[in-house]
């Protein structure tokens, strides 16, 4: 079975004194001062983007009702220790106010084995996830 494209972005980033990305259609057009903390900002963006499109897609299948005010803050922190050199951690915190809690922890624990950037990211950094 081959895969479908569903999308592409394309990104053109360069460094130096004028540092950017630019997506190909026009929607990024960023400055990006050394040493780039818009990588870990923009990362987090994404995967709560699509973190949330996946919350959405558990809600659908389990027939839940999510409320108009479900909200996800991503923190990315690059870390460096001696032995590991560079890595990421991340954490999300996932807003489903009205929710009970226990339907709410099912939708979580859902979107993250739907979302692709919770499964390129499964057993590859350290992710915490909590329920706000």
């Amino acid at each position: 079975m081959t895969a479908k494209v569903l999308f592409t972005g394309k990104t053109h980033n360069t460094n130096g004194k004028n540092a950017a990305a630019h997506s190909s259609d026009g929607f990024l057009d960023l400055k990006l001062p050394a040493p780039h903390p818009e990588a870990e900002n923009l990362f987090g963006a994404a995967w709560s983007a699509c973190y949330m499109g996946a919350l959405e897609l558990a809600a659908t299948q389990k027939k839940v009702k999510l409320p108009p005010e479900v909200a996800i803050d991503a923190e990315i922190n690059l870390n460096h220790d001696a032995s590991s050199g560079f890595f990421l951690t991340a954490r999300l915190d996932v807003s489903l106010p009205g929710l009970d809690r226990r339907v709410a922890e099912e939708l979580i624990h859902a979107a993250h084995g739907i979302c692709p950037y919770s499964k390129a990211t499964h057993g590859n950094i350290a992710v915490e996830t909590n329920l706000v």
